[in-house]
């Protein structure tokens, strides 16, 4: 019985080429009973609109099959195909294999139930046929004011198109509802990025069909001759411009649900760019919109004017003292209704379990509420102080009792919503009899009906002096939901006066009380994304980047990962971090989620229930500095989907893609999932790694298995990798650029430092690596680390080597103990030195350095 058969370029998937030629890959696995067998695969194709021809597939040689470095699904044989096809211009292909010359052919299509791949030849650089958008979106409606642009990314080709929208009538928005055109004539995929709810966005994807179910931001399209049209909407505070599939075709675009909150007429406009790839024309698009957008009334809000006094009050912070601490959410953890008992048994369990949080978030449920209503999106928020019968001490005690039982904490969030909470303000609390409050009318959400806000002329006295109140009590932090309400409003007058206002205000407010120290949550509404999240002219916070994480909804892990990849691609190029929300590492997904968070480049926080934690787990996300502090290995460059066109219920892994370091030295890190209901296996080449240089060679490390692939070069046949992932599996690799040195004795021995071993994101730790091969014949390695724990150094001869004749190690110039280094017992390749033992040990202290660095020699000439 076959049990699985596997290609790259994958069946039914489009993949790009750059050149005349493709490199056939085929893993068959078997089941043990059928490896006897002679297997034989034979390849379908068609070139353009040339006729299908057969080519049967070699079998390869047992040193170039396909190495499987990671986790593998046991009980299976693989056999590896290859042949190389030459390419005149654009293919189809299927595969068809059978067990033995007389048997009969079996063809993956129906076996598989996998459509035929496309592969596509594409030439970089080359520029579309002319400068007429008319050319690319085929029935371009004449009614559009189109414009060619300069873009500010290479390679690509960008315009602007307008509608004009009416002036809002009274209370009522105007719309506008335009047919745009076809894009490209036809088109192989698409990926959108629609509003799938009024808070968040989330990837939409199809092939020659388009078909949305909600209102699209941004959509791609992939063309036949492999060049990429992204189509974004642009928005400000009263002007919201989206895309949506049409009803009068299956390719139709509308230039679709522009709305206008202005008493005077304005426009709609949708910015087009043509790339050669879905990233380059999506640069195109957002750069180009960062200059459109006027930021001038917003920033001069945002930012605080008057004597230098107020603008002292924005502090200069390293990023590690909030974005790189490890920290513990509340909200899955102590559910509904907290009370100081709750937080401070959980405080005290994080203590006992040695999990040394820096940031801590009391989420919703510690406010002082009203509770009229039906559910929390009717309750109004009546005072500042904390719920008095769950706090009765004051929000203040409880702060200064949680900081005394906790001294790794740092700072102290709190949760609220930008109106104050899911229903706004209570009328018969406090804060209204303070502040001018005005009723307002939701729409098109869960919670319909009249809610209770501040008034423009004291929202920012409201802020103010709310975040005044929080400081007094020892909170330094705020996680500021509910943002997208401001996007409910049915009224156009209260849109248009209200919005800007709220939005400004709580920039204010945040950045002059609370620095970066801020999270933005449910603020995926077009209106906040450009207006506030685009501005460059302030500092970066943390802004969840999906919908929340459910731990007791086994079919939302996946998606989470899912979305969370693809949202990226938009939200890496906004002045935020995105925030992949918290998890749970007791949670049967834990590993699945911490390795998501890990390679995301954004914060990472847990939210454990009290007791219920594995410390394991969160070793593998975290080092502690030679202060004792815990920080996250956050790489430099954020994590995004590398696949952006494949769908979610397509046999594919998820391949989440990250880089650490400089241009070209760095390191490459690929993250892959399986999001699939059964076994997944795909073959990735190295040249997919984010970063990887084509005259660089590397090796590549699994995170899971520890195992190491020997030196290849991205453009040698080698450079693959066959992954195999289980229901849930995931799997990190790291491709470390490696070092070589030719001795006179020993030939040529490769090294690399890997970071730190153990770790997801172990690469992330290092500061700066060199090696250096001495006039004595000996090596010298010296790796400067942001935190303690194991290091791994890969030479390629250290098997012939002893540990205690060829090394010298030392830490800040001090000689480690000989037990603190061995080889390790996961790959004989890799030398493992236990910094964080020997500093231990040694009795070392940090002295006015936060880095720990480690230099390592060896005799090159004597191995």
């Amino acid at each position: 019985m076959v049990l699985g058969l596997h290609s790259f370029p994958p069946l039914g998937r489009v993949s790009q080429v750059k050149g005349p030629t493709i490199n056939f890959l085929v893993i068959l696995e078997l089941a043990d009973h059928d490896d006897e067998h002679p297997w034989e695969i034979c390849l379908w194709h068609s070139c353009g609109e040339q006729p299908w021809q057969d080519m049967i597939v070699p079998p390869f040689t047992k040193a170039d099959s396909v190495a499987f470095p990671g986790l593998g699904s046991s009980g299976r044989r693989r056999l590896s195909y290859g042949v190389v096809l030459h390419m005149a211009s654009s293919l189809s292909f299927t595969l068809k294999y059978r067990s033995g010359p007389t048997q009969p052919w079996i063809w993956a299509r129906d076996e598989l139930g996998i459509d035929d791949g496309f592969v596509i030849l594409n030439v970089e650089g080359e520029r579309p046929l002319t400068d007429d958008l008319s050319d690319i979106i085929r029935g371009l409606n004449p009614e559009l004011k189109v414009r060619s642009v300069a873009s500010q990314t290479p390679r690509t080709w960008l315009w602007t198109v307008e509608t004009a929208v009416a002036p809002a009538s009274g209370d009522k928005s105007a719309y506008a509802d335009v047919e745009l055109g076809h894009p490209w004539g036809g088109f192989l995929r698409y990926l959108a990025l629609v509003r799938h709810s009024k808070a968040w966005l989330g990837p939409r994807h199809g092939k020659t069909d388009f078909n949305l179910d909600e209102d699209a931001l941004l959509c791609s399209f992939l063309s036949c001759e492999g060049k990429h049209l992204v189509l974004l909407g642009i928005s400000n505070v009263n002007n919201v411009t989206l895309l949506r599939s049409s009803d009068h075709g299956p390719v139709m675009i509308h230039l679709t649900k522009v709305r206008n909150d202005e008493n005077t007429g304005s426009s709609g406009m949708v910015l087009a760019a043509v790339g050669d790839n879905c990233e380059s024309a999506i640069a195109a698009a957002m750069y180009h919109a960062r200059a459109l957008i006027s930021f001038t009334s917003s920033i001069h809000s945002a930012l605080p004017q008057g004597p230098p006094a107020h603008r002292n009050d924005f502090r200069a912070e390293w990023m590690q003292n909030w974005y790189d601490g490890l920290g513990y959410c509340t909200w899955n953890a102590l559910g509904q209704r907290l009370t100081e008992d709750k937080l401070l048994h959980a405080v005290q369990l994080l203590k006992e379990n040695n999990i040394n949080v820096s940031n801590l978030i009391i989420d919703d449920n510690w406010q002082d509420v009203d509770y009229n209503g039906p559910d929390a999106t009717s309750y109004g928020w009546k005072k500042f102080e904390a719920e008095p019968k769950s706090f009765p001490n004051g929000l203040k005690h409880t702060i200064s009792q949680i900081r005394e039982r906790l001294p790794s904490l740092e700072h102290v969030a709190v949760w609220h919503a930008l109106l104050g909470y899911w229903g706004g303000i209570s009328p018969h609390g406090d804060i209204a009899q303070k502040y001018q409050t005005t009723e307002v009318r939701r729409e098109g959400w869960k919670a319909n009906g009249p809610m209770i806000v501040v008034s423009k002329p004291d929202v920012a006295r409201f802020y103010d002096d709310f975040y005044r109140f929080l400081l007094s009590c020892g909170i330094d932090g705020v996680k500021t939901d509910g943002q997208f309400m401001v996007d409910t409003w049915a009224s156009a007058e209260h849109r248009r006066e209200l919005t800007n206002e709220y939005l400004d205000a709580w920039t204010t407010a945040s950045l002059r009380h609370f620095g970066a120290r801020a999270i933005s949550c449910m603020s995926q509404t077009p209106q906040i994304l450009f207006r506030q999240q685009l501005s460059q002219n302030r500092p970066t916070i943390p802004a969840r980047n999906s919908e929340d994480y459910f731990p007791d909804v086994p079919d939302s892990h996946p998606w989470h990962i899912w979305a969370n990849a693809h949202n990226t691609l938009f939200t890496q190029h906004l002045n935020v971090l995105p925030d992949w929300d918290m998890f749970q590492t007791s949670n049967t997904n834990a590993g699945y989620h911490a390795a998501a968070r890990c390679i995301s480049g954004g914060p990472i926080y847990i939210t454990d229930i009290p007791g219920k934690h594995d410390l394991e787990l969160i070793n593998q996300m975290t080092g502690l500095t030679t202060r004792g502090k815990t920080v996250i290995l956050r790489p430099s460059v954020l994590g995004k989907t590398l696949d952006p066109y494949t769908g979610y219920h397509e046999d594919a892994l998820l391949k989440v893609g990250c880089y650490h370091g400089k241009a070209a030295t760095g390191t490459p890190i690929l993250g892959v999932f399986n999001t699939r209901p059964h076994i997944v296996t795909e073959i990735i080449p190295l040249d997919s790694f984010p970063g990887v240089m084509p005259a660089s060679e590397y090796i590549i490390r699994s995170h899971q298995s520890g195992r190491v692939t020997a030196v290849t070069d991205p453009e040698s046949q080698a450079a693959r990798l066959g992954v195999t992932l289980e229901v849930g599996g995931y799997e990190i690799f790291t491709a470390y650029p490696v070092t070589q040195f030719d001795s006179e004795t020993n030939g040529r021995i490769t090294t690399a430092s890997l970071g730190l071993i153990g770790k997801m994101t172990g690469a992330a730790a290092i500061i700066e690596n060199l090696f250096e091969f001495l006039p004595t014949g000996r090596v010298i390695s010296i790796t400067r680390l942001k935190a303690l724990g194991t290091l791994g150094l890969y030479i390629s001869d250290l098997p012939q080597m002893s540990v205690e004749r060829d090394f010298m190690i030392t830490i800040q110039g001090q000689p480690v103990p000989p037990c603190t280094v061995v080889i390790d017992q996961k790959d004989n390749h890799v030398l493992a030195v236990d910094i964080q033992k020997a500093w231990s040990e040694m009795g070392l202290n940090s002295g006015w350095s936060n880095e720990v660095e480690v230099k390592v020699y060896f005799d090159a000439e004597h191995c």
